[in-house]
């Protein structure tokens, strides 16, 4: 089912075929989905049933008693916390652009002009030259100079918070190189427009071009890498590029990543003549900007950069559409901004929509991924989901904004964007970073309401979260699309420690929206839909998650090995509700899994990471958070390291689980993993030899959950017995786990 729209750009024009249609799946297919869910809850209502229908007496038998009142309390979480996704997932919609009718549109007097489409302001943000190497920022920053679109509605800013010397070199290498490269793309068609991304994976020249140029173009880019690496491994900036731009006047000794004035060079100024490509044609606007830092002053990390890109942006170009994204994610896709458009200037429908937010993807993750990155999933199933209730969650990254909702502005009926607007500016590129500069100096944000009712959010990990939430409680709707050719591709972690930190740290942001006044039923009380706020709590409620299922991957193993019994027998009908929420449940997950894309491999990997996210990443999350509610511990960020060390990634590519460090997270997992395979090996040896073969009809479902985990856990015992690798499990991990599961088991077998 496809929703239609008109498709004028403002007032006077004539009404023309929809840009954007919205899509449903068949009624046949989400009636057999509602009919099996229904058959699930029936059997949690049942499982909830016999725990409170057959507790435990207490008096000699207390101990079963409280642990069948654990396994109550884990089970009504369990259920309810299934019951509250299952609800998110009830009516998803697919989005479809029309972008050949952009430029299909007639006006009432004469046809439609490209000139017409509205200016693009991009931001990227770096904030460490060593964890993001100036060349993996340049890169994608290269990618969205050269969309398909006019140049001279394209402004790119790139907001370095450390403030490199080397970072600004590297950019003014990148607009040299961006005369030659631009053209060559456009001309041929290049895809993806990441020139570190396009010569990994293309290796002949493309349709219509000689070998000649094509060599051409790869020595160049070569050349500039080499040169690139060169100045970041000396740490010296060559004399020849310091003549050739003023930028370069502004670093000195007492230059520090945190103590520095505030920064705003035009490098690319395309108002200029003389900004063209090799070709003649006009250049994107580039600009790199540094916000100013002191000691003992908060900067907001990346919320307060992208609040300064706004600000001097508004100066320079003041384009009414924004799109940010990560430093590390380049553009794959040379129309997303015409796909992103197809949402903004659909008059019909496109109104109130306030940002449009693309998925996250990555290139780096290898088939049968050992860390089962749910990714396919997630795009596929789980945002559609959400983009039915009418607001796709902000991602912090991939996202084109209005820029008018994202400063502020609450929607009505009667708003009407003027996408012709520009920044009143004038032809002096000085005064233009003179004024940008005034605009990021430490003191501009106090007493203002930058990062409380203006710009990204300030005060939680997951700024882009609240920023996206507020938005839509003003009235403004948001939605997710999906296109066939990835719009983005970035990097994502392929280190154990490194997604359980990330995971984390999203944790941390999620639990803090929950327990703040950004809470989704708080903030969003009567102004968003109860689905969406639903929502967002599937993802608000991760960290609760920790303490049932650490409950329920200990106290039912630890009562196997002492012969103690949670569950009904085999012969019991009360059997059947447990075994039927199992089974379905997870080949509900597999069948899901296959249809996205994943393998059988993938799934299974998944729900590996979907239990140590659990016990490790969400336990230490609800720690940390309810420590700083105390004021034990202050607020941090965590930025994810883009580097990654040759060996670890060929053991990633050979599935294998890459620890290497001593981690609190860690020891965790590995104590799990080892208190399962002692009650495994103890409590089947128990079962068989001292009770007789009854004894295993009152305990197998105890024993099948207990073998399951310890299948689970099997790259733990690879790096802990087998492996001898730098990623490895290291011996203090080992024996600090030993000292926790061995006096359980010591009393285990003396009772």
């Amino acid at each position: 089912m496809a929703g239609s729209g008109g498709g004028v750009v403002s007032g006077g024009r004539q009404r023309g075929p929809p840009l954007f249609a919205t899509e449903k799946p068949g009624r046949m297919a989400m009636a057999a989905y509602r009919v099996s869910a229904a058959t699930v809850f029936a059997g949690v209502l049942l499982i909830w049933l016999y725990r409170a229908t057959h507790l435990p007496p207490g008096g000699g038998d207390g101990v079963r008693r409280w642990a069948w009142l654990g396994m109550l309390a884990a089970e009504l979480w369990f259920g309810f916390y299934w019951v509250l996704t299952l609800s998110v997932r009830w009516c998803p919609v697919y989005r479809r652009t029309f972008k050949d009718r952009l430029a299909q549109r007639i006006l009432i007097a004469n046809s439609y002009s490209e000139d017409e489409l509205p200016s693009v302001d991009i931001f990227v943000c770096t904030a460490d030259p060593t964890a993001e190497p100036p060349m993996l920022v340049i890169s994608t920053v290269l990618s969205v100079m050269a969309y398909d679109y006019l140049p001279e509605k394209l402004n790119i800013y790139l907001s370095d918070d450390a403030g490199s010397v080397l970072t600004f070199y590297v950019l003014c290498e990148a607009s040299e190189f961006a005369k030659h490269w631009i053209p060559f793309c456009k001309k041929y068609k290049v895809e993806p427009r990441s020139p570190a991304a396009y010569f990994a994976k293309v290796a002949s020249p493309p349709d219509g071009c000689g070998p000649k140029e094509w060599f051409t173009m790869k020595e160049l880019y070569k050349d500039m890498t080499d040169r690139v690496n060169s100045v970041v491994n000396s740490g010296r900036i060559p004399e020849v590029p310091r003549c050739h731009s003023r930028g370069f006047s502004q670093w000195n000794e007492n230059f520090t990543s945190s103590d520095h004035p505030s920064i705003v060079q035009i490098l690319i100024d395309s108002n200029k003549q003389k900004a063209v490509d090799i070709d003649g044609n006009a250049l994107p606007t580039l600009v790199y900007m540094a916000r100013e830092k002191k000691p003992q002053k908060q900067h907001h990390f990346k919320a307060g950069s992208l609040n300064a890109l706004i600000r001097v942006s508004s100066v320079i170009s003041n384009s009414p559409i924004i799109m940010n994204v990560d430093c590390d994610m380049y553009s794959n896709n040379s129309e997303s901004i015409r796909d992103a458009l197809c949402f903004f200037l659909d008059e019909e429908q496109g109104q109130d929509i306030g940002f449009v937010q693309y998925p996250q993807n990555f290139e780096n993750v290898v088939h049968n991924d050992i860390y089962g990155h749910p990714i396919n999933v997630v795009n596929e199933l789980d945002h559609p989901c959400l983009d039915g209730w009418g607001g796709m969650c902000y991602y912090g990254t991939g996202c084109f904004h209005r820029r008018e909702a994202l400063c502020g502005r609450i929607y009505s009926q009667e708003y009407k964007e003027d996408w012709t607007r520009v920044a009143g500016r004038t032809e002096d590129a000085n005064e233009l970073e003179e004024m940008g500069r005034s605009l990021v100096t430490c003191t501009y944000e106090h007493n203002t309401i930058w990062g409380i009712e203006k710009g990204v959010r300030y005060g939680c990990p997951l700024e882009d979260v609240t920023t996206g939430l507020q938005i839509q409680c003003r009235g403004w709707r948001s939605v997710y699309y999906n296109p066939k050719r990835k719009g983005f591709l970035g990097m994502t972690p392929t280190s154990l420690g490194q997604i359980l930190v990330l995971y984390k740290r999203w944790t941390e942001g999620f639990l803090q929206i929950s327990l703040s006044r950004y809470s989704p039923f708080l903030l969003g009380h009567g102004k968003i839909k109860l689905g969406l706020q639903m929502g967002y709590s599937v993802c608000g409620f991760w960290a609760v998650n920790s303490f049932p299922t650490l409950y329920y991957v200990t106290i039912p193993s630890l009562c196997f090995l002492n012969g103690i019994s949670l569950f009904p027998e085999k012969t019991s009908p009360w059997f059947i509700p447990f075994a039927y929420v199992m089974v379905a449940a997870y080949s509900c997950s597999l069948a899901e899994s296959l249809q996205c894309g994943d393998s059988a491999v993938e799934w299974w990997n998944a729900q590996r990471m979907w239990l140590i996210r659990r016990i490790t990443s969400y336990l230490l999350a609800t720690i940390d958070t309810f420590r700083r509610i105390l004021g034990i511990s202050e607020s941090g960020f965590n930025l994810t390291v883009k580097v990654t060390d040759l060996q670890a990634l060929e053991r990633y590519k050979k599935g294998m689980m890459e620890f290497g460090s001593f981690s609190a997270m860690f020891v965790i997992l590995t104590t799990v993993a080892l208190l399962n395979l002692a009650c495994m090996v103890l409590g089947i040896s128990r079962v068989l030899l001292q009770e007789g073969p009854g004894g295993l009809e009152t305990l197998f479902l105890q024993a099948v959950l207990c073998v399951l985990i310890v299948a689970i856990n099997s790259p733990v015992y690879e790096a802990l017995f087998l492996r001898r690798d730098k990623g490895s499990l290291p011996a203090s991990v080992a024996r600090v786990s030993i000292c926790f599961v061995l006096p359980l088991c010591i009393l285990s077998i003396c009772k």
